[in-house]
């Protein structure tokens, strides 16, 4: 049977809830503030008893995680505050129609050393200040069932977002609506693009601008979520009896922002909630941002009057990423990271990786750990080796018309040169390069790559082949640009 926790007499709450202050910080700093948001931010210390203290979590499920994952570095962190604490339980909070207000007696400027920064509804229920009863909360039934509003990442601000050609009307509009909300003609903003163009980095960083205001009394409130968990939140609402709360709760955010709203496809009774909550939103002069992997007029399963509703603001598309940009992003991220990383090695995972931004930062990200866990300097040869498989699901079989692109925008010239009768050295000298690689990376005849270089002899081709190579051997410059053209190319 488990111990009754003893509330926290008034006169030790304040030096106790210093403490809980102190360690949730250092807490914070060992795990970071992701992880720390993700998983810690809802413990509640409820009480001291003995040598033990007690901490509440709002679900079974975060009760066990935290257990398993963090409850022997917080059992050092209290025993090093104080010696006599020797354990720490974990429990899932009480009901919040039963449970006992614990540590009411904690000062004010104590209680603030545990608030979130800013009153918004993702952080509501992950930090509840200690003093203050469950019951106090219009929202506590809500709440004690788990955050409702998802945590924003802190990496994904409109300062880490890298702007190019393909998403720069996204990002305008995203700034637009962090600086004005609700402005005419901005609400919904609705974005839309494939994986991994961006779509999720602007809704956090709308999030975090719109929390760093307010409006002269309070900040924002700001709600994200995506669109599944819009749904598992509806569908919990409606087993416990409780979607006037959820309703009340989500109604009362002044900005809600819904990614990946493609999952509602086909679940009418959520897409109905959702439309309401919509109206209900845009009617009161309130912000709503959402994301898709398609335009609304595309969204095939989503009832009419929404898909008119969300294409009646603003919609903005983020495009595949083009070569520049992808270098632009790369080049960012080595910044951040303060790693070496050679030019020539981000040049070929900007071109090997093209589909994906997120599997782009990814590569990269593996390629400074393995430097760093090997005390290895990042190179070419070595990019090859540690993504290698990555490298495997993006090759496919080669064609000198891609050969002919590749290097074209390699050495910036038009594609239609490389079939042109121009013979300028800027020109005559990539398309040797093409032939080249044409000959070493297809199994084509001579007579076939000359056709496909506007119908030129084969002996033309014969020529350019023997005249890279042996160029090749005169200049290290060159061998290296024709070596890095190879190995984005090769199969």
């Amino acid at each position: 049977m488990e111990q009754v926790a003893v509330p926290i007499s008034p006169s030790a709450g304040a030096q106790l809830a210093e403490v809980w202050a102190r360690i949730r910080g250092r807490l914070r700093d060992e795990v970071g503030e992701v992880e720390y948001r993700s998983w810690l931010r809802q413990m509640t210390l409820s009480a001291l008893q003995g040598d033990e203290v007690v901490i509440h979590l709002p679900t079974r499920f975060l009760r066990d995680w935290v257990r398993g994952h963090y409850g022997d570095r917080l059992q050092a962190l209290w025993h090093a505050e104080l010696p006599a604490v020797r354990r720490v339980e974990f429990r899932v909070l009480p009901d919040a129609r039963t449970a006992e207000p614990v540590l009411e007696a904690v000062p004010a400027e104590a209680r603030a050393a545990d608030l979130p920064v800013s009153r918004t509804a993702p952080d509501r229920g992950l930090a509840e200040p200690l003093g203050r009863p469950a019951e106090a909360r219009p929202d506590a039934k809500l709440d004690a069932r788990g955050e409702w509003s998802a945590p924003l990442d802190p990496r994904f601000t409109f300062d880490t977002f890298v702007v190019g050609k393909p998403n720069e009307f996204a990002y305008a509009c995203a700034r637009r609506v962090a600086e004005r909300p609700a402005s005419p003609g901005f609400n919904p903003l609705f974005m839309y693009g494939g994986v991994g163009l961006g779509k999720t980095h602007l809704m956090h960083a709308v999030a975090w601008a719109i929390r760093e205001r307010g409006d002269g009394r309070a900040p924002f409130s700001v709600a994200y979520m995506s669109a599944e968990k819009f749904m598992y939140r509806f569908i919990a609402a409606l087993r416990s009896q409780s979607t006037m709360e959820f309703k009340e709760s989500l109604r009362s955010v002044d900005v809600l922002l819904i990614d990946d709203l493609q999952f509602l496809i086909g679940k009418d009774n959520t897409q109905e909630e959702f439309f309401h909550t919509f109206n209900a939103l845009v009617d009161a002069g309130k912000q709503i941002v959402v994301s898709s992997d398609k335009p609304p007029s595309d969204l095939a399963g989503i009832e009419d009057r929404l898909r008119t509703r969300l294409g009646q603001g603003m919609v903005a598309d983020l495009h595949a990423t083009t070569y520049e940009l992808r270098i632009s992003i790369l080049q960012a991220k080595v910044v951040q990271a303060g790693v070496a990383v050679p030019p020539k090695v981000l040049e070929f995972l900007a071109h090997k990786i093209t589909t994906n931004v997120r599997e782009l930062e990814g590569a990269l990200n593996r390629l400074i750990a393995h430097a760093n866990l090997f005390g290895r300097a990042v190179t070419l040869e070595g990019a090859q080796e540690v993504l290698h498989d990555v490298l495997r699901a993006h090759d496919r079989r080669l064609t000198i018309e891609e050969i002919q692109k590749r290097v074209a925008e390699h050495y910036n010239i038009r594609l239609s040169d490389m079939s042109s009768p121009r013979r300028a050295r800027n020109v005559a000298r990539p398309r040797q390069v093409a032939m080249y690689l044409a000959k070493q990376l297809t199994t084509r005849s001579l007579p076939e790559i000359g056709r496909r270089f506007g119908g030129r002899d084969h002996t033309t081709v014969m020529h350019a082949v023997s005249r890279v190579a042996e160029l090749m051997q005169q200049d290290n410059a060159f061998a290296e640009d024709v070596e890095l053209l190879r190995r984005m190319l090769e199969t």
